[in-house]
């Protein structure tokens, strides 16, 4: 008998995946199943449980393969795994089917979820992702791991928002020092152990091989997808490219970068109301 975590206890379960796995659980109504990004980590606060979902719906949502308090094997991760992850934690929690958001990271997720267990889900939320192939995000990966953690912050931070440039984090350099050093010191110390970095490492490769272009017209169940304006993470072309390539999609522009949920105060409305009609 192998466990699953939610909330810090462990309950016991039969296993249909090959790990442990962390979620955590709130709200009521239908269900949600939301899937986070490159190094998601439900230890970090605020997360989406501080947010509207879970006044609105029922959700659950999970630190991934390699992540957060999960497990993480010493190997490497596939796309594959990361959507069968989903399906087997939906197993376990008696779900059938649900509505599946996916944002950043998790969005490529959500898209091989969709593709290798279709009728799991009812409606899907794709949020600041991309399809991969030539429609690839932002190379992760290519960052080096020696990179000065403040370098990497500022170097990301105008790719997150291509309005906030060197030039613009000139011009507000005492800004920019407080959220760095909020965010640097949000990292738990385990997240600094070797084996912390090396899952991290695994997730980005995994995420520099999806590729699921050529496939998105096999998604057929409705779908929103949701993109910020100023993203230089998921670029704005591949939210258009998606859009015509999924049969039964929307696409909603927010004011905004990758971060566009946060800046952009109609995203989760706009979301729950997509998945309530």
């Amino acid at each position: 008998m192998a466990k699953i975590f939610i909330v810090g206890v462990s309950v016991p379960f039969t296993v249909s995946t090959d790990i442990k796995i962390y979620y955590e659980a709130a709200g009521e109504g239908q269900h949600v199943l939301y899937i986070s990004g490159t190094g998601g980590d439900l230890r970090a606060k605020p997360n989406v449980f501080d947010g509207p979902l879970p006044k609105a719906m029922s959700m659950v949502a999970y630190d991934q393969r390699g992540l957060g308090q999960t497990e993480k094997p010493d190997e490497n991760f596939t796309m594959a795994q990361y959507a069968d992850d989903a399906a087997a934690l939906m197993d376990e929690l008696g779900w059938q089917s649900a509505h599946v958001i996916g944002v950043s990271f998790g969005g490529m997720v959500a898209q091989h979820f969709a593709l290798r267990h279709p009728d799991r889900i009812k409606k899907l939320v794709l949020c600041c992702t991309s399809p991969g192939g030539k429609m690839p995000s932002y190379p992760l990966h290519e960052n080096s791991p020696e990179m000065d953690p403040k370098e990497k912050f500022k170097k990301m931070f105008g790719v997150n928002d291509t309005r906030l440039d060197a030039a613009w984090q000139a011009e507000n350099a005492e800004r920019v020092e407080r959220i760095m050093q909020a965010t640097l010191d949000s990292a738990h110390e385990d997240q600094k152990t070797d084996e912390f970095k090396r899952s991290g490492r695994r997730q980005l490769e995994a995420r520099a091989k999806h590729d699921v272009l050529a496939r998105l017209s096999e998604i057929k169940m409705p779908t929103l997808i949701c993109a910020g304006k100023y993203d230089g993470i998921a670029p704005p072309v591949n939210q258009t490219e998606m859009e015509q390539r999924i049969p039964n999609a929307q696409l909603n522009w927010y004011e905004g970068g990758h971060m566009f949920m946060v800046q952009d105060k109609s995203a989760w409305p706009a979301i729950i109301d997509f998945l309530k009609a």
